[in-house]
Order: C-alpha cells, then structure tokens, then sequence
C-alpha cells in the first residue's frame, strides 16, 4: 500500500482557447482518507480529477497516483488502481447486461473467466446490486445506475475511488443510500461535490477550490463552520 495514493504537485492546466483552469495546484491524499473537493462550477474540480487517470494528461507539474506517474505508459495500470466514476453513470455504462458492464474492466485486463465472476459478484454485492445482474442498465433508476457504475469500477479492485458529483440528480432516499454505501466502502476517496451534507456526513478533511486554486484544506468541520470562507467561494 502507498503511503500518499495520490500525489500532485504544481499541476497546471490551460484549455485550448487559453482559459487556465488549474493554476499550480499541489495535493496530496493518503491512503484511507475520504476527502471533499469542493467549490462552485469552473473551480478546476473535474479538470483535476480527469488528471488521476491521464485522461487529461499533464502539461506542467506532476501527476502520481498509486505510486505510478500517470503518463502513457503507465496508463493500464494507473486506470486499475484509480476507480473514476463520472457524473453522469450513461458515460460508464454500455453493455447489453449490468452483467457485461461490470466484467468489462476485469476482462479488459485479461483475467480469467471464473475470476471475473467473482469480482463481478463481488462487486455488485458491495453496491446493493446483485439482484439487477442480468438487467439492461438502461432499464435502472438514477440511483440503481450510480450503484452500477461504482460496481464497475471496484470490479477492477481500485487503491482510490474518484468520485464527480456522486448525488448529483439523485432523489433524498437514493441520495441517503449512496451516502450510506460510500460510508461501507474501504478504499481511500476523493469526491468532487457540490452536496455539502454529504462532505459533512462522509469526508473528515475538505479541500476548496476556486477558479483553478486550491484556497483551503482542512477538518471539514472547520472548513464548513468558516461561513466567511463559503461565502467567499460561492458555497454558502
């Protein structure tokens, strides 16, 4: 297990029309932790979790997760050990079956059958899904479909989960029982959100972001009993 699973230092990021959206942010989470990144829209959020798995490669500065620099050819093993899971879960899901989503990474890497299984299994009994394994996923609820696209990444087994905007959409009862899986589930955490009851709920440490700028890190109960610091930041 590596101590800081992920390690990003002075990571820059300039979108084509030469927006920057990060501007040398450094962030460090260590294995175990659960920890918010917070912050209005255009804050950098997703620009930043993008880079955890070298969707977004980096320009400037330096990217490790699990140990690995994220650079092309770590990249196979690097989207193993770092589960992202995107807002919107039709981005994750598109196989016939729950069944097929769920394997797809596993067999990707080129397990054996009875061992894809297994973690198939395994993976749709952590998120509450068993029962939908045969089911086309596009015949799920909102919050089934969020369940689903989290089995599909603990199916590969990850050392962190990254999360965007987990309850975003998500009615209070669903919303209620995502917080309660997340709460059951071991591996290290980082959730991009604008749910504030959830960080409070989940995340012992919270990071702000604004405007590609990391402008707090700390107890998330702290962070969020600074009411001048939300304010400033649009969270409030």
């Amino acid at each position: 297990m590596h101590h800081n699973t992920v390690d990003i230092r002075n990571l820059v990021h300039t979108y084509p029309d030469g927006r920057e959206a990060l501007h040398s942010v450094s962030l460090s989470v260590e294995a175990g932790e659960k920890v918010a990144l917070v912050g209005p829209n255009g804050a950098g959020k997703s620009t930043l979790l993008l880079h955890l798995n070298g969707l977004l490669p980096a320009q400037s500065g330096r990217v490790r997760a699990c140990g690995l620099d994220v650079v092309k050819k770590h990249l196979g093993r690097v989207r193993a050990a770092v589960g992202v899971v995107f807002q919107d879960p039709n981005d994750q899901l598109f196989s016939p079956t729950v069944f097929d989503d769920v394997a797809y990474g596993p067999l990707y890497q080129g397990l054996p059958e009875g061992e894809i299984r297994q973690r198939v299994a395994a993976a749709l009994a952590a998120v509450g899904m068993i029962a939908v394994t045969d089911r086309a996923s596009y015949h799920l609820s909102l919050g089934e479909k969020k369940r689903v696209a989290i089995a599909t990444v603990l199916a590969m087994d990850p050392e962190i989960l990254v999360l965007d905007e987990p309850s975003a959409g998500l009615d209070p009862r669903a919303r209620r029982q995502l917080i309660e899986l997340l709460q059951s589930l071991q591996p290290t955490q980082l959730i991009a959100t604008h749910d504030l009851a959830l960080v409070r709920s989940l995340c012992p440490r919270t990071v702000v972001m604004n405007a590609g700028h990391i402008v707090a890190d700390g107890e998330t109960t702290a962070i969020l009993s600074d009411h001048a610091l939300l304010e400033r930041h649009g969270l409030a």
